[in-house]
């Protein structure tokens, strides 16, 4: 397994289906016992049910599709990181969200463990670096 092939699929995944609002395809980028962690500070997501929970609860929070954009992975052995920025809107208005997910895979190429570290700006921020 090549990670920084499995990275990419992951952040091209992420990129079309968060604007898709598409759970399934995230959900199959996770190993059946794919641990996601949305904060640091809460409880993980175990498996791809409790991946897909989330998601299905953070999409139906946006009241229009958002526009996200991921950066190239940083590999470093077996894990990556990446980088993304994303336009949402929800009820309260709009926000930008910046973060970095980092990943582990399973010997397959599919997630293992993913920690999210994000930062939440009200309004909507343009896209930074050329992205």
């Amino acid at each position: 397994m090549d990670v920084r092939e499995a990275a990419l699929r992951w952040a091209h995944t992420w990129a079309a289906a968060w604007e898709e609002q598409d759970t399934e395809a995230i959900v199959a980028c996770q190993a059946e016992d794919g641990v996601h962690w949305s904060t640091p500070f809460g409880a993980p997501h175990r498996g791809r049910d409790g991946l897909r929970k989330y998601l299905q609860d953070a999409f139906a929070s946006e009241v229009e599709p958002t526009r996200a954009r991921f950066a190239e992975p940083v590999v470093e052995g077996g894990q990556a990181a990446v980088e993304y920025w994303a336009l949402s809107r929800y009820d309260s208005g709009p926000l930008t969200i910046s973060g970095c997910t980092m990943l582990r895979f399973n010997p397959d190429g599919l997630v293992s463990e993913s920690r999210d570290y994000s930062f939440v700006e009200s309004g909507h921020h343009l896209f930074p670096f050329g992205w």
